[in-house]
């Protein structure tokens, strides 16, 4: 079996990545950084986001593991006392492969013929650099509302516990294949009204946001990465054909997982 150990880049990771190196090659794995069957993170989740971004033009190849560092994480779930726990398991290839579902989001620009096209395994957000936003969202190529506030998110079930949340947005099952659209303070008064509620839409729906005025410049987020565009004709949202693929050794309750991280009196 061919794997990769990414780390954060800090002290303590790159010595648990030369440790687990260390390991897997003594049972006779193969290191491949270019094609491999697992990568293993090392840090938090956002390593394991930086890392799965590499890897995205090997969806169907490559299964994930994350072992955390630091805090708890939703994909870094191995501690690094259980290295050995892990090795053994990896080596006698002791897991089942669990799929979760992806954001798929293209940029279609004024003047250009094929979109921009990305994936997104937590969230793909807009704003404007300056004033409000102003867009028309649509869904299915109807229009739905005229949106006008900070800016727009619109995240994976994955996702549903980080920047979703912190919005207001509702916690969300990685099993449902759905994307969730939630708002960021948007304006509504006697003149301007929103919907003011996350929008929760299945797989077969395309979810689209038309600026109002061509001209604008936006700053786009997906997941780590941020950009900024101009003329921008539309964004298009939808679940993603591909889908992630997680190696998994142990039960790994999501439900256990948010209580942990978000209610517990535990640490």
């Amino acid at each position: 079996m061919k794997f990769y150990v990414a780390s954060k880049g800090d002290h303590k990771s790159n010595m648990i990545k030369s440790m687990v190196e260390k390991y897997l090659l003594d049972l006779d794995l193969e290191i491949s950084q270019e094609a491999p069957e697992l990568v293993i993170s090392v840090g938090g989740d956002g390593t394991f986001l930086h890392t799965v971004h590499d890897y995205f033009h090997r969806l169907e190849e490559t299964a994930f593991i994350g072992l955390h560092t630091g805090h708890l994480g939703f994909y870094a779930d191995w501690l690094p006392e259980e290295i050995e726990k892990l090795v053994i398991a990896i080596s006698r290839r002791q897991f089942e492969i669990k799929e979760y579902p992806l954001l798929s989001m293209s940029i279609h620009k004024e003047g250009e013929t094929k979109p921009e096209k990305y994936l997104a395994l937590n969230e793909a957000t807009i704003k404007k650099i300056e004033g409000s936003l102003v867009l028309d969202v649509k869904i299915n190529d109807m229009h739905f509302e005229r949106f006008r506030g900070d800016g727009l998110c619109v995240s994976t079930p994955s996702g549903s516990t980080a920047y979703n949340k912190a919005l207001g947005g509702a916690i969300v099952h990685p099993s449902l294949s759905t994307m969730q659209v939630t708002e960021m303070s948007s304006i509504n008064n006697r003149v301007f009204r929103t919907i003011g509620s996350p929008l929760i839409l299945p797989s077969h729906h395309i979810c689209q946001f038309v600026p109002v005025n061509r001209d604008q410049k936006f700053v786009l987020t997906i997941d780590h990465m941020t950009k900024s565009v101009e003329n921008v004709v539309s964004l298009e949202y939808t679940v993603a054909k591909e889908r992630i693929r997680f190696a998994r050794f142990r039960p790994f309750p999501f439900w256990k997982r948010v209580r942990d991280s978000f209610i517990s009196d535990e640490y």
